[in-house]
This record gives C-alpha cells, sequence and structure tokens, in this order.
C-alpha cells in the first residue's frame, strides 16, 4: 500500500499516533481533543516547566477541562515530552507554536523555523506535518516545505504531508471550543489534503472545510482577524467623532444592530488585545510590500486601533481637568488588564499600553482584576489590588473600566462617587450618571 492507503487505515483503526509542537493555548487544547478521541497523542515543548505540568495532569489553559486532562494523562493517552527525538515515533504533528510581531513590527516567525528544523531531523516516510501557528501567505510551502526536505531528505507529497489549518481559538468562549469549531485545511497535493481532513474529522465535533491550497488557508485565516480589525477600526474612528458631536456611540450600535440584516455590531474599546487581532494585519501588511502593493484600507484601522490607548488617556485627563485635577500626580485605578472579558489572558492587553500612557504622563497607576492578579509587561512586575470596596475606590481620583469583567460590582463602583470613564460600557445599566462618562 502507498502512504496515503497506510494513513487512512491508521487513522480508521486509532493506531495513528499523534503530536503537537508547542503546548500553549492553541496546542494543549488540540492535544487533549486528539487523546479524547482515541488517539495516543504526545505534546512537545521546549519549556520543562509546561512538560511536567502536563505530565502531573496539572491544567494551565482555561479551555482545558481539568479532569480530562487528569483522566487522559493517567490512562496513558497523553503524555508531554522537551525530547524531540519522540517525533521519529509520531504519524501526525502539528505546529502549534508562537508567531510574534519583532521590535519592527514585522513577522517573528523564527519558533515556526526552528520547530520545523527540528521535526526535520526525526521526520519518516508517511508522516504527516500540519503547520497551525497564524502567519503569512506562503509559510507552508516557501519556509516549512523546504526546510523539511532539505533536514529529512524526503519529498514532500510522495514520502510524507504537508498543510496548513489555521487554529481558530476564543478564549473564554463558552460555545465554541476547538472540539466544536469548523475547520480549515490546505494542503500540498489532493492525497495530503484528504488524509489530513480525515485526521481533523476523526477528532474534532466541527465541520471540516477543505481549501485547494495551503496559501489560501493562510490567508482565510488573516481574512478572518483582518476582517474584525478593519470593524473595530470603524467603530473606534465613529466613537471619537461622536463624542465630538455628544452622541452616545454605543446607542447607536444598539440601533443599528437591530436591522436583521446586513449589519454585525463591533464595539469600540481602549485598544485591541490578544493574539490575532492585533498583529494579523502586520502579516498582511508586511507580505503585501513584496508585491508593491499597500493595504491602505488595513492599514488605517491598524492606526487607528494602535491610536486607542493613547487617546483614552487623553479623554481620562479632559476628565479629571472638569475636577479641577491634574493628569500629573493623579491616582488612577484601571479595572480590568486581561485582554478581554473574563479570562485569565493580558497577552497584547490594550490596558497594559493605557497603564504606560498614563505613567509617561505622570499618573500613579494601579490595577484591579478578579481573573489576574499579577502580570508582567517591558520588564515591570504589577499587581492587582487584592479586593474592591468603596474605601479602596476614594483613594483614587479616577477609574478607568478598560475591560469589562461580569464579576465586577459596577453599582459598587458607581455608588463609590469616584469619577469613571467607561471604555466598555460595562456600567450602562447603571441609573445614576453622574460620575460616569463612556467613551
Amino acid at each position: 500500500m502507498g502512504i496515503k492507503e497506510v494513513l487512512l487505515e491508521k487513522i480508521r483503526t486509532k493506531t495513528l499516533l499523534m503530536g503537537v509542537c508547542g503546548l500553549g493555548y492553541v496546542g494543549l487544547p488540540l492535544a487533549v481533543d486528539k487523546a479524547k478521541h482515541g488517539f495516543r497523542t504526545i505534546g512537545f515543548d521546549i519549556q520543562q516547566k509546561k512538560v511536567d505540568l502536563v505530565n502531573a495532569g496539572t491544567n494551565y489553559i482555561g479551555d482545558v477541562v481539568d479532569a480530562d486532562l487528569r483522566e487522559l494523562v493517567s490512562s496513558g493517552m497523553l503524555r508531554a515530552t522537551s525530547d524531540f527525538s519522540f517525533v521519529k515515533d509520531v504519524d501526525f504533528i502539528a505546529i502549534c507554536v508562537p508567531t510574534p510581531l519583532d521590535a519592527h513590527q514585522q513577522p517573528d516567525i523564527s519558533y515556526v523555523r526552528d520547530s520545523a528544523k527540528t521535526i526535520a531531523r526525526y521526520l519518516h516516510r508517511g508522516s504527516i506535518v500540519v503547520l497551525e501557528s497564524t502567519t503569512y501567505p506562503g509559510t507552508t510551502e516557501e519556509l516549512l516545505k523546504p526546510i523539511l526536505e532539505e533536514g529529512s531528505s524526503l519529498k514532500c507529497g510522495e514520502d510524507f504531508y504537508l498543510g496548513f489549518s489555521p487554529e481558530r481559538v476564543d478564549p473564554g468562549n463558552l460555545i465554541y471550543k476547538t472540539s466544536n469549531t469548523p475547520k480549515v485545511v490546505g494542503a500540498v497535493g489532493a492525497d495530503a489534503a484528504e488524509v489530513i481532513a480525515m485526521v481533523y474529522s476523526a477528532i474534532l465535533d466541527g465541520e471540516v472545510h477543505t481549501v485547494s491550497s495551503p496559501a489560501v488557508a493562510e490567508m482565510e485565516k488573516i481574512l478572518e482577524n483582518t476582517y474584525r480589525n478593519v470593524n473595530i477600526g470603524l467603530v473606534n474612528e465613529l466613537a471619537m467623532l461622536c463624542h465630538k458631536m455628544g452622541i452616545n456611540i454605543w446607542e447607536v450600535i444598539d440601533a443599528a444592530k437591530t436591522k436583521p440584516y446586513g449589519f454585525q455590531p463591533f464595539y469600540p474599546g481602549p485598544g485591541l488585545g490578544g493574539h490575532c487581532i492585533p498583529l494579523d494585519p502586520f502579516y498582511l501588511s508586511w507580505k503585501a510590500r513584496e508585491y508593491s502593493f499597500h493595504t491602505s484600507m488595513i492599514e488605517s484601522s491598524m492606526m487607528i486601533n494602535d491610536r486607542m490607548p493613547e487617546y483614552t488617556v487623553e479623554r481620562a485627563g479632559k476628565i479629571l481637568n472638569r475636577a479641577k485635577r491634574a493628569l500629573n500626580g493623579s491616582r488612577v485605578l484601571l479595572l480590568g488588564v486581561a485582554y478581554k472579558q473574563d479570562i485569565d489572558d493580558y497577552r497584547e492587553s490594550p490596558a497594559l499600553r493605557v497603564m504606560e500612557e498614563f505613567q509617561r504622563s505622570g499618573a500613579q497607576v494601579d490595577y484591579y482584576d478578579p481573573f489576574i492578579p499579577a502580570c508582567r509587561y517591558k520588564g515591570r512586575h504589577y499587581q492587582s489590588l487584592p479586593a474592591l470596596d468603596p474605601e479602596a475606590l476614594r483613594q483614587y481620583d479616577l477609574a478607568v473600566v478598560t475591560t469589562a469583567h461580569s464579576q465586577v460590582d459596577y453599582g459598587m463602583i458607581a455608588r463609590a462617587g469616584v469619577p469613571v470613564f467607561d471604555c466598555k460600557n460595562a456600567m450602562k445599566d447603571i441609573l445614576n450618571r453622574e460620575y460616569i462618562e463612556v467613551l
């Protein structure tokens, strides 16, 4: 039998040994889902701490059920290692490593490159490699394919299969998890696409949609998040205009979304956070320059969204001025540093940028976040207030809602009598709005 027939039989009999490179917020849930569906799985990570936690059955990712991880580890269906020589044993390996921006806001694909080089050393005939990390269109075929072929002396499409299937992870989403979110697959060759789609169909409950190439799948992922970036940029710009016109942008959006077709609501805020939406458009605009093409609309939205932390502090300064207080020397409390509601993730959080802007203006800044007791930003450590009560609030000249956590008592905040700049409309149900101003 050819490698296609062998792999399809292994999928059918669940004897395909799975691997996941990178045990972060994408990789660990994927590894758990593979194991839950009856496929023995090995997780690979260069951080020994993560490896030890997984092997101890200790969960550190919000979207993974603690009991599931413990059971899968104790039953031997899932284990972790920092020894990448075990790649020689796996039939399928998904690369789920970070793809950040460097200091010049250009794609940093060093984690992907290093992972590919390591995997290539142990790649064997009949292997499947799938990149899940978000990246620019062309990465799979222009970067991974040559590295894997050169490092293994194997031929892509003949000796091993290669594809791209973008991660779709929304931390904190109570409905859609890795297991039930539709999956897109693009691969090098029709046989690879068929086999990789069968793998995902066997380990996930969501629909698997196959596209004609890895580049289409890579561009599809960029489109998903750029779509949100552009629309959030639009509503942030409208928020600034509405403030000048004395119009409540939140009321405008609530009215617009009553239309049952042709409109999807997006909301303003102090900036964009998370691993994807603030970063992915930079991948596309960087790649576009290779074709002498400028993504003008996308770049405009990026500039608007990037300015929002600074705009937030400018508005806060005017609120303080009305109370006859200077921004320099004022005590400011940020309510939330997580990048979105009710999660413990502060990657690329705009609240950290807002904190930095306040500090540059001479303000003394603290934060309260029930999900993030401590955080680190640009080499500095910060700690949340242990609790929030009227007495603690009254120590501050201004409170700024930067994350709309549902566990926060906004009624108590309103009653404390401290000016509040609500950047997330978290206090929309508070009737007495004497001290509240919205973005």
